[in-house]
């Protein structure tokens, strides 16, 4: 991510999520910085920036979210203390913590920047130009809604003071429809000089829409997008020695936050990974007890991949075992459980046997849900699983997730007067 500019937190910060926004004016206008070429790549560079760096960044702060609520990771030092609160979860986690708050209100900045980009983009008067920043632009903005979405139980989708919430469907409905707007655009956007960027716009859009279409429980049109991803293609957050990896450089490498839980990856006994499956030692450093986690977070300039190969598979198996087409369901797990590491893109190989259990929904479904797990480990989409699976829930008898949503933070419900009651866990 060398020679990113982020002209955007230069001229403007949103102090409040999403009804306010304060100028500096010592910093250049919004009117000048979107009126130029270099101001609108600038600012669709920063997107990048603000989405994976630091401890404010969606990155850092879902697969930490996540990581803790379902039992993914084990806390190394209590100091850390709003990790320390996702990893009791229920009621002792606050409206004031901060992973929960830089979430909300990194996801709501990248969402506004996003659209400022895009509300300029007629100022590029290249095709290739306008295309590649329009994709770029809505794809971070399509990223935060629908990450928003998956950990709390409605969004407001305008920015404006006391903005109104919207419903989980409508933001889905949201993002698909911006994502679809860009169909038209993808072969055209194939970059441009200084647009810095190791995102595959095509791929990273169909992904996006099978993702996001599994979500809103259109299975055809997820299937549809999960087909139309070239499995070959690297779509990642790439990382230097200026900008590092925020799970490998704060905590990882330090050792300091957390690490995996164990070899089970937050799985109980009954959907735990086998000693033999191969993703183990993708995930987890060979031999390490205490675990510690090697995959995309073991030095601080590995890459993260936007997608996973194995997830668009596995999309594609649950989609048609929603759709009672077992035959077809257990086809697609297969090539996910018997998949090697030589043929898999980045090395992620379960090197298992064919699927061998019932030949029943409840138990492919179960299955593919493990598999995702295993397949997708640490990549922030865990929760959304386990509420789409219907497994054990915070509060319940064997609960496999200490929250089922997220409260809403106290910089939105202060300055908010239609931001909605708290879930109770």
């Amino acid at each position: 991510m060398k020679k990113i500019f982020i002209p955007i937190v230069a001229f403007a910060t949103l102090l409040i999520s999403c009804n306010e926004e304060y100028l500096d004016p010592t910093k250049p206008s919004q009117d000048l910085v979107f009126g130029s070429r270099e101001g609108i790549i600038g600012a669709a560079n920063g997107l990048q920036q603000l989405w994976t760096i630091d401890r404010t960044s969606p990155v850092y702060n879902t697969i930490t979210g996540n990581g803790f609520t379902t039992k993914e990771l084990r806390l190394l030092n209590a100091g850390n203390v709003d990790e320390g609160e996702l990893s009791v979860g229920g009621e002792v986690l606050s409206t004031k913590n901060n992973v929960v708050n830089n979430l909300w209100s990194q996801c709501l900045v990248i969402k506004s920047e996003s659209q400022k980009v895009i509300d300029h983009i007629d100022v590029l008067t290249a095709e290739t130009e306008k295309a590649s920043v329009l994709v770029h632009a809505t794809i971070f903005k399509a990223m935060a809604i629908t990450t928003m979405v998956q950990y709390f139980q409605s969004v407001p989708l305008k920015t404006g003071k006391n903005a109104t919430f919207d419903t989980r469907a409508d933001v889905l409905a949201e993002a698909i429809k911006i994502l679809k707007a860009t169909e038209p655009l993808l072969d055209k956007a194939t970059g441009v000089t200084g647009l810095v960027s190791t995102v595959n716009y095509k791929n990273t859009v169909y992904a996006l829409l099978a993702r996001t279409y599994l979500m809103a429980g259109d299975y055809d049109n997820a299937i549809a997008y999960a087909a139309k991803v070239d499995l070959a293609v690297k779509s990642v957050f790439a990382f230097d020695q200026i900008s590092p990896n925020p799970i490998a450089y704060i905590s990882i490498t330090t050792n300091n936050v957390f690490q995996p839980v164990d070899l089970t990856l937050g799985l109980p006994a009954s959907l735990a990974p086998s000693s033999s499956d191969g993703r183990l030692n993708f995930y987890i450093k060979p031999g390490s007890n205490p675990t510690v986690a090697t995959g995309f977070f073991d030095t601080n300039l590995k890459p993260i991949p936007v997608y996973l190969p194995g997830e668009m598979t596995l999309i594609t198996a649950e989609a048609y075992a929603r759709k009672d087409n077992l035959p077809q369901a257990v086809i697609e797990l297969n090539k996910v459980l018997t998949k090697t590491a030589a043929g898999d893109t980045y090395g992620i190989g379960a090197n298992l046997p064919p699927y061998a259990g019932a030949l029943t929904k409840p138990a492919i479904l179960t299955e593919i849900y493990r598999n995702r797990c295993i397949e997708m480990y640490m990549s922030s989409l865990k929760l959304e699983d386990s509420r789409r699976f219907d497994r054990p829930g915070a509060g319940t008898p064997g609960a496999e997730r200490n929250r089922n949503w997220y409260p809403y933070p106290d910089s939105e419900r202060n300055n908010n007067t239609n931001t909605p009651p708290d879930p109770a866990i």
